[in-house]
């Protein structure tokens, strides 16, 4: 098993604290992981099924935690508690890959920004405006 990324591990770590759970949505995991990770915005991102089939299948090889990945109608990954890990089959994930392209989720890029602490945007700073009535203000 090759070495997770960090918001993999972000994901399997969110993962451990929902193992209570039967059923964890992706929009319920997507919030533990920005929770978590302190990530602010994109509240709307969900999880990519790449990273997520990673930490499925590493949660099943390293811990008891087995989870049967499920997609529903509208595309949204449904993670079940079960006896044997199983991923997404062809159709199912080839329809939720053509879906992430129009959807935004959490990547790597979102820690770093938390990481490194990320600059605020810089406000405009008050610039002195010029009337043209009383331009001797200026010389």
């Amino acid at each position: 098993m090759n070495e997770l990324t960090p918001i993999q591990k972000e994901i399997v770590t969110a993962l451990e604290q929902l193992k209570e759970k039967s059923l964890i949505t992706e929009a319920v995991l997507a919030k533990k992981v920005r929770e978590n990770a302190k990530i602010q915005g994109k509240n709307k991102a969900g999880i990519s099924l790449k990273d997520l089939e990673m930490c499925v299948e590493y949660l099943a090889q390293n811990t008891q935690l087995v989870f049967a990945l499920h997609l529903n109608s509208a595309n949204d990954i449904l993670i079940k508690k079960e006896a044997a890990f199983k991923l997404l089959e062809s159709d199912a994930k080839k329809r939720r890959q053509s879906s992430e392209k129009s959807i935004s989720v959490l990547t790597n890029g979102d820690l770093r920004t938390k990481s490194s602490g990320g600059k605020a945007p810089k406000k405009r700073s008050d610039r002195k405006k010029v009337d043209f009535r009383n331009i001797e203000d200026f010389e």
